[in-house]
């Protein structure tokens, strides 16, 4: 048994002292170590391990570790362990100060109460007011119940921050375990959702609910799964193997982004070629002869970024198009590109989302854009009519003529359309439009031009009993020389230059660098009405 001679005088500045060093061991040293134990046999990282692993070692600086909730009801004042049920603090990541808070799912299994939500609102006030990127990393069971309204009113507060720091400071979600019911609704508020395969779930409903109201039988990786959310709902944007995985693509994202939108752009050390190289000229031949041939856009885009080095955003979600971040001259840039080799690069419901939220994010944040065009148009059916192709297609008109930012795009291949002016086009503001020889501008293809601008003359063809199909052939490629000819864009204004292939990384470079004083502005409004 302890006895009074053991307890520090603290009365005494060398009792006060020991008195701290030993709510610290309680706070930090032996709660890590319970943690440990209950995380690390279900193969999950604790709470400050995974900070530790997010920011440069040694820099972390923990916050609030001596806070303790003020609950009694249902026994709750039995077990009032200090930090509650999250970690919060500041570190660094590649020496640039960022705020932090990961849910500590050993504590009351993560679940949010007042204390842990203040703790949360708190660091997310500091970053704002620091001009820092805030990132949450998340494992929680969702709402205290046992605090009732006052946990879900510390969600609310929450919430409104997140829209509050909203295009003023980068936010990043990294999902380690459940995010369920009101929870998920935060991470959704943020700028990049980051899930661990096979760990992560988030639902508004869960399996158990969905089968009592609806009779739908369904398991909790299916409905709510990193998987699912990256493939089908677009609510994630990175489908990370493990929680090592999931971390470095966080570092790694943050390395492409300023602190916030007032602060500069990262820039790196680049040692740019300006003349054209053999790596350069194999672009010469990326486009295939036939116009119904895919290829991979990911090869273009490599060879424009430096050092071919691309971190691609939301890759399994609308592959028909990609979306990510490279850069040029050693400056960070947003790269959008459609995706021959996916649905031959159309434009459906989930590519106009995918693409308008990070034209708005790169918007937001000062980082240019650059738009690599090969799109037929927008997918044909009844599905994307009937799901509101035109209302939700709008979006992406909207986030690029709202766009300030420097604006480059080169038209590869096909832009016909209305998908052509969607994509960057300089009628929605785009400062430099570049073309390649091969590109084909028009209201749309030579296949589809012919059945309507020849149909006499194919039906003559067909009473003569000529050979139909070489007839629309000629008169197709007739079309496309004569009224989707880049060169005939060019007389009219429309494009700012065609350009070899091989001349377009130094193109976009030296486009890019005319552009960095470029200044614009917004009519005076509170805010548009974008069609959400």
């Amino acid at each position: 048994m302890e006895s009074v001679t053991d307890k520090p005088d603290l009365f005494t500045t060398a009792g006060k002292i020991a008195d701290l060093r030993a709510r610290y061991t309680e706070a930090v040293v032996d709660a890590e170590a319970k943690a440990k134990d209950k995380q690390h046999a279900k193969g999950k990282m604790t709470a400050r391990e995974r900070i530790e692993l997010l920011v440069d070692p040694g820099s972390f600086v923990e916050f609030d570790e001596y806070v303790r909730h003020r609950t009694t009801a249902f026994g709750m004042d039995r077990s009032r362990p200090y930090g509650d049920s999250v970690v919060t603090g500041v570190g660094t990541i590649h020496g640039r100060t960022v705020a932090v808070y990961s849910q500590d799912f050993s504590t009351f299994g993560g679940s949010l109460g007042e204390v842990a939500g203040e703790k949360i609102i708190k660091i997310m006030e500091f970053a704002l007011a620091g001009g820092m990127p805030c990132i949450g990393i998340l494992d929680s069971g969702g709402a205290r119940i046992q605090e009732g309204v006052v946990a879900l009113g510390k969600y609310g507060e929450i919430f409104r921050l997140n829209t509050r720091a909203s295009g003023v400071i980068p936010q990043i979600s990294i999902i380690m375990g459940p995010a369920a019911g009101g929870a998920v609704y935060s991470p959704a508020l943020t700028d990049f959702v980051i899930m661990v395969d096979k760990t992560s779930q988030m639902f508004v409903t869960g399996p158990d609910v969905i089968k009592t109201v609806t009779g739908e039988d369904v398991g909790m990786e299916e409905l709510g799964g990193a998987y699912t959310h990256n493939t089908r709902s677009g609510v994630s944007h990175y489908l990370a193997e493990d929680e090592d995985d999931a971390i470095d693509y966080a570092r790694t994202l943050l390395g492409f982004l300023p602190d916030n939108n007032m602060a500069e752009l990262p820039s790196y050390e680049s040692a740019f070629e300006f003349e054209t190289t053999d790596a350069d000229r194999a672009l010469n031949t990326i486009i295939p002869d036939s116009a119904n041939q895919p290829y991979d856009i990911h090869t273009v885009i490599e060879h424009v970024v430096d050092d071919g080095d691309f971190l691609e955003v939301q890759p399994l979600f609308a592959p028909n198009i990609v979306i990510g971040f490279g850069r040029v001259e050693g400056r960070s840039v947003g790269i959008i590109a459609n995706q021959p080799s996916q649905m031959a690069g159309t434009l459906n419901i989930e590519a106009g989302e995918k693409a308008s939220r990070f034209v708005r994010f790169c918007d937001a944040f000062s980082i240019p854009i650059v738009t690599l065009v090969d799109v037929p148009g927008y997918l044909p059916g009844t599905d994307q009519e009937w799901e509101g192709v035109i209302r939700r297609g709008a979006k992406l008109l909207y986030a690029y003529a709202e766009a300030t930012v420097p604006l480059v795009t080169v038209i590869l291949r096909k832009a016909y359309g209305g998908a052509y002016i969607v994509m960057g086009s300089k009628q929605l503001g785009a400062d430099v439009n570049l073309a390649w020889p091969t590109a084909e501008i028009a209201v749309m293809g030579g296949q589809g031009a012919v059945n309507i601008l020849y149909r006499g003359e194919i039906k003559r063809a067909e009473e003569a009993g000529e050979d139909v199909a070489a007839v629309r052939t000629r008169l197709a490629n007739e079309y496309t020389y004569d009224v989707a000819s880049p060169f005939l864009a060019a007389e009219r204004g429309e494009l700012d230059g065609i350009i070899e292939p091989a001349n377009t990384r130094v193109s976009i470079a030296k486009s890019l660098r005319a552009l960095r004083g470029k200044r614009a502005s917004l009519p005076p409004k509170k805010h548009g009405n974008i069609p959400l």
